[in-house]
């Protein structure tokens, strides 16, 4: 049973222990993400062995490939990749709410071969990623997507025991899994109030680990309330995901959450961790209560699919033009998380 509370502030854990060889202390901070996980489904985490200098080089070829002319970066428009890979000019991703957000992004993910034969069946979201001829742009980035997704695997394992499971229980469906890494540049805007900008929403996949340079994100508690949660220097906002809500029967929660609109410039590196796109996810069976309604099972690259196709506006045009279609499993935006559960109560 999901037990999310009105927190004020989110917690943060080191995560070291995660690195050694001591049960005991690995426990010990499987129990601390298990907590988070359960009472606000947001958290930072230090301890990680990502080294700094990883981040700054990533930053720093991400400035330099947003401050190229548009009609260079419209090169790698995301709508000229078959699998969801490229730039996202501002205006294309549009959330639940239906407010264009006054951002700009570029999309990559694991860089399979062109040769990939899910790819090569038309799979939208596997394959090679469409890298922008910028010199020293793809090192840098693939580097950070690299470190970050293996810290992934790492907390992974903590979740793992935190659902009394073994570390590597989730181990099998990570062999290449749709984990996307946007790089998001929200520009200076000297007109911005303090409002909303990236609407209210839930991530699609298991978990997020993001970084970014200046605040503006809120987290949504059990009341509704929008609790800020600004930069902490060294660590990563972690949040938990659709396929974790729905794998821990709701046990874990997927936070909504949103950007508020700021003057100052900010720059957002989000890895969103997926599980391999054919995983079928549902409720693991020593959660499901006895007389309780069963959650449908969905398929993790489905879902992701299926959330995207109705928030991108090229994606949008294709289902609408008969040339894609959605999953018969999708399900609408915001159909996770305490803005769902809040929207429910409302009902009934």
């Amino acid at each position: 049973m999901n037990t999310a509370t009105a927190f004020t502030s989110l917690p943060i854990i080191d995560v070291s222990a995660l690195y050694c060889n001591d049960p005991a202390a690995q426990r010990r901070v499987a129990e601390e993400l298990g907590h988070a996980a359960r009472h606000v489904g947001f958290l930072y985490v230090t301890g990680h062995d990502v080294p700094e200098s990883v981040f700054n080089e990533m930053l720093a070829a991400t400035q330099s490939f947003f401050a190229l002319p548009l009609e260079e970066k419209m090169k790698v428009y995301i709508g000229l990749s078959t699998n969801h890979r490229g730039y996202v000019p501002e205006g294309e991703e549009v959330f639940a709410g239906g407010t264009k957000d006054k951002k700009e992004a570029y999309d990559l993910s694991i860089d399979l071969s062109a040769q990939d034969p899910d790819y090569l069946a038309g799979n939208r979201l596997l394959g090679p990623n469409q890298w922008p001829g910028t010199p020293g742009f793809r090192e840098p980035v693939s580097a950070y997507y690299n470190a970050t997704f293996e810290l992934g695997r790492t907390l992974f394992r903590g979740f793992a025991m935190a659902l009394d499971e073994a570390p590597d229980y989730f181990d099998k469906y990570i062999t290449r899994p749709p984990s996307q890494l946007r790089l998001v540049h929200y520009p200076y805007d000297g007109e911005a109030s303090d409002s909303v900008g990236i609407g209210a929403h839930t991530d699609y996949e298991c978990f997020t680990l993001l970084r970014a340079t200046t605040p503006g994100l809120e987290v949504m508690n059990s009341k509704g309330e929008w609790i800020d949660a600004p930069p902490v220097a060294g660590a990563y906002v972690i949040n938990i995901g659709d396929m974790l809500e729905l794998w821990t029967n709701g046990e874990f929660l997927a936070t909504s959450h949103r950007v508020r609109k700021v003057k100052e410039e900010r720059y957002s590196f989000p890895l969103f961790f997926n599980v391999d796109y054919y995983t079928k996810v549902m409720p693991l069976a020593k959660l499901q209560k006895p007389g309780e309604p069963k959650r449908a099972p969905l398929i993790a690259g489905e879902h992701l699919f299926a959330q995207t196709g109705q928030s991108f506006t090229y994606l949008k045009k294709l289902i609408a033009s008969g040339e894609l279609s959605l999953p018969e499993t999708a399900v609408a935006l915001s159909s996770f998380g305490a803005e769902a559960r809040l929207n429910e109560k409302a009902k009934a």
